[in-house]
Parts: structure tokens; sequence; C-alpha cells
């Protein structure tokens, strides 16, 4: 009996010292992923309301957490007298100087009407190596076309917009898919007609 007692105890040793060899020479598991951040900056003033929606709303459709950063000025020297637009290209380095942490995406949110040289405008632009993108709400307001104001409308279009700036600094290109958020908006109906959110296909590019 107790030569069998003895036995047990060496065997159930052997076992322990087995598991703690696993255990010590078990490969770490990797560190999860950081979760997505956005750093919403406002340039020049813009509707708190509006604010308060996209950031509801890329909440839901990337799963990001969003804050909001200080307001920054509007770059004068941006202004094209002529054309009476803002160009959108300097914008870009001042949203750098906004990000609060190494991984941020950094979305710039204004008023003015934007541009670049090859065309009459732009809602957005985006800089995937520097991780900034820029909207503007002139041309979303359908008070700009003299029509009723409608906040919703306005904020459903803010909101479309900066989903698709955010998934180009994400590495998504322009979908073929009309009703997928990264189709190129090339007039007002394009964004209306398309969803706030990814086509499948995007989404899985996203995973």
């Amino acid at each position: 009996m107790g030569k069998a007692l003895s036995t047990q105890r060496k065997g159930v040793k052997l076992l322990l010292a087995f598991v703690s060899m696993m255990v010590i020479g078990a490969t770490p598991l990797a560190a999860a992923p950081a979760p997505l951040r956005v750093v919403m900056v406002p340039c020049g003033p813009v509707p708190a309301a509006v604010l308060d929606f996209m950031g509801n709303g890329l909440r839901r459709e990337l799963g990001a957490e969003v804050v909001q950063g200080e307001m920054a000025a509007v770059p004068a020297a941006a202004y094209a007298r002529r054309r009476r637009q803002y160009r959108a290209e300097p914008f870009l380095p001042l949203l750098a100087l906004r990000r609060q942490a190494a991984g941020d995406l950094v979305l710039g949110v204004t008023g003015v009407d934007l541009y670049v040289p090859e065309l009459n405008f732009v809602f957005g632009l985006a800089d995937p190596r520097e991780r900034c993108a820029l909207i503007s709400l002139a041309r979303l307001d359908p008070a700009f076309y003299g029509q009723r104001p409608d906040p919703r409308v306005f904020e459903e279009r803010a909101l479309k917009e900066a989903v698709h700036e955010l998934g180009h600094l994400l590495g998504l290109g322009h979908c073929p898919n009309p009703a997928c958020i990264m189709f190129f908006s090339n007039r007002l109906s394009d964004t209306d007609r398309k969803g706030p959110g990814f086509c499948p296909a995007c989404r899985r590019r996203l995973q």
C-alpha cells in the first residue's frame, strides 16, 4: 500500500513538471491589434449636430473609437480667389499635426468648398501615407443648391463621405459597385444612391 502511494506521488510530480515545462516553453500569444481610432478635426466652424451624427455613424460602420480634436484654422493660403474655393491638399499636412497617437486616422471636416487642380470640386481627399483625410460639407448641404434645408439628408451625406475617405486610408480603392460606399461619387446623386456601408467584397478586404 505504502509503495503504491509512493509510486502515485512520483507520477503526480512528473506530470506537474511536464505541465510546467509546457507552460514555460509555450509560444506567447500575439498581442491583440490596437482598436481603430479616428480623430475628427473641424477645420473652421462645423455644425455640432453634423459632427455628432458622423461620430456615431463611424463607430457603427467602422467599429472605431472616435474622438474630436480641437478646431483647426482653414489655411488662408489655400484660397483661390478666381475660383472662390480652397485647394484641398494644403489642409492635409496641418491635419497630420493633429494626430494624438501613432496609429490614429485623422479626418478633417470643413465647411468651405474644396478643389484639386484637375477637378472643378471635390467632396473629399485622402492621403493614405499620412493617414489623413478631409471632407467638405459645402456641396453636401441642400441649401448650397437653393433647396430647402434638410438636416437629415445633410448629415447622411456627410457620414457617407467620411466613411469613403477613411476607407481609402484603410487601403481600399474605388469600387465598381454603385451601392458600395467606396464607389466614386462624380455627382451628388451618386452619394445619395450608395449606402454608408461597404459591399461584401470591400468588407472582406478590410478584414
